[in-house]
């Protein structure tokens, strides 16, 4: 838990010192204001969601703590983003903060801003208004999120014998909070277009930028769409994958450290998270010429293929694997028309094989929310081995990826690494596309990619 306010302010070792009168004069002459926020527009949803979290637990206290700062090296801090479940619950995006809720009755426990008579606010480099900002009042943040407010150093230690559930440790909880979030509803939704819009631009911002980006690599491409990331959202919602020609057969390449260099190709796997913290994930994978070769192009179009079939299953009824299923067939066959396989693509297929991984690796949809691999503690009979339901989105992400030093393939194939990927929503009558503003068929990027550099 985070520092009460009777404790020391948090400073460093090479801070100066800080004389009596000092003090005792930055304690005087402040003004106090309490600002008007109008009513977070998740509010309603918020308390919904918590009434159906509470009565899935009858009887249990809930707790859904926000978390703390993380250390990045010595006394400087990652920029704090909260727990995924506790933000679904409340709203909130402050640090320290912990969501109580006890039947009908539903506290967020909260760090606010520091009072002017102790020295956090202008000495204290973590929480303190002076070194980072100025923290929400209590009555700010309730006012906005529709719930009762409480001083974190007020939280109880909970030592009855109540049952008392974290989110954190307890994993039917974990389990409930995660399937809860399986379903979207009309404004998860909206917020998860939002996301996608806006990385739609982050790719447009780095293909108009291609100069730099064949001058300085894949280093550009990654700062590029951060810069979108950070002017129109709250962050990037996973380390961007940016891997330029070999570099794109590993599948979270994050160090884009690589030329992006002619001729080859480059694998650009995004997204932006939103303020309210939904995010995208979408991938395309681009020739850095502009113009696909013959043997990037087949190999392009293999798997553009493999993912229109894919998307082309998604629909209420259908398994989730149903999309995973249908790519891997059109690439099996596919494998085995290029004669890669060491059986025939039915064999290859079957569930006790699989030899045709060796070139796929990975799944082909995941579900999506507010963090990227949503829902990741749902039990797998409401999840993996479950159906899609109305409301539901999903990436569909097919790839090959040919090792350089594979020596059962073509030499012509080594360091060839592609994969497309969207974000699909599950309609009542089948799927929409949240992504679909960047284009997909290697012609259509084609004439993209054009477009972007006149």
């Amino acid at each position: 838990m985070s520092q009460t306010e009777n404790s020391a302010p948090k400073t460093e070792s090479h801070d100066p010192k800080v004389p009596a009168a000092w003090a005792e004069f930055m304690r005087q002459g402040w003004g106090d204001r309490e600002l008007d926020l109008p009513r977070h527009p998740v509010a309603d949803h918020a308390a919904r969601r918590r009434t159906a979290l509470a009565e899935a637990f009858p009887g249990d206290r809930l707790v859904l703590p926000a978390g703390t700062f993380k250390v990045r090296s010595n006394d400087t801090d990652y920029r704090f983003r909260p727990d995924t479940a506790h933000t679904y619950f409340t709203g909130n995006q402050t640090s320290d903060a912990v969501l109580v809720i006890d039947g009908d009755e539903h506290v967020l426990y909260a760090r606010p801003r520091s009072d002017r008579d102790s020295d956090e606010f202008f000495r204290d480099r973590q929480y303190g208004e002076l070194w980072a900002g100025r923290r929400p009042s209590a009555k700010e943040i309730g006012d906005s999120l529709g719930i009762e407010v409480r001083h974190v150093k007020d939280l109880p230690s909970f030592d009855d014998e109540r049952k008392t559930r974290d989110v954190f440790t307890d994993d039917d909880l974990g389990r409930v909070a995660s399937e809860m979030r399986l379903v979207k509803d009309e404004w998860e939704v909206g917020e998860l277009q939002e996301a996608c819009d806006i990385t739609a631009l982050g790719f447009t911002d780095s293909v108009q930028e291609w100069d730099r980006v064949l001058e300085f690599g894949e280093r550009w491409i990654e700062g590029t769409f951060f810069r979108r990331a950070r002017a129109m959202g709250n962050d990037i919602g996973y380390d961007s994958i940016v891997g330029g020609g070999s570099h794109a057969t590993t599948l979270h390449w994050i160090d884009n450290t690589g030329p992006i260099e002619p001729g080859s190709l480059v694998l650009l796997d995004m997204g932006v998270e939103n303020r309210n913290l939904y995010t995208a994930d979408v991938t395309r994978t681009l020739p850095v010429d502009g113009t696909f070769t013959p043997l990037q192009r087949d190999l392009y179009d293999l798997v553009y293929a493999a993912q229109e079939a894919g998307i082309q299953a998604v629909r209420p009824g259908a398994a989730f694997l149903a999309a995973h299923d249908a790519a891997m067939s059109v690439l099996a066959h596919g494998l085995a028309d290029m004669g890669l396989l060491p059986v025939s693509a039915e064999e290859a297929l079957d569930p006790d094989s699989k030899v045709y991984a060796r070139w796929t690796l990975h799944g082909t949809s995941h579900m999506l929310g507010m963090d990227v691999h949503d829902c990741g503690k749902a039990a797998d009979s409401a999840y993996r081995d479950a159906d899609l339901a109305e409301g539901m989105v999903l990436t569909v992400e097919p790839g090959l990826y040919f090792q350089e030093d594979d020596l059962l393939v073509p030499e012509e194939l080594r360091g060839i690494g592609i994969r497309i990927e969207d974000d699909i929503l599950v309609t009542a009558d089948g799927f929409r596309n949240l992504s679909d503003s960047l284009p997909r068929t290697s012609g259509d990027v084609e004439a993209w990619m054009a477009a972007q550099r006149r």
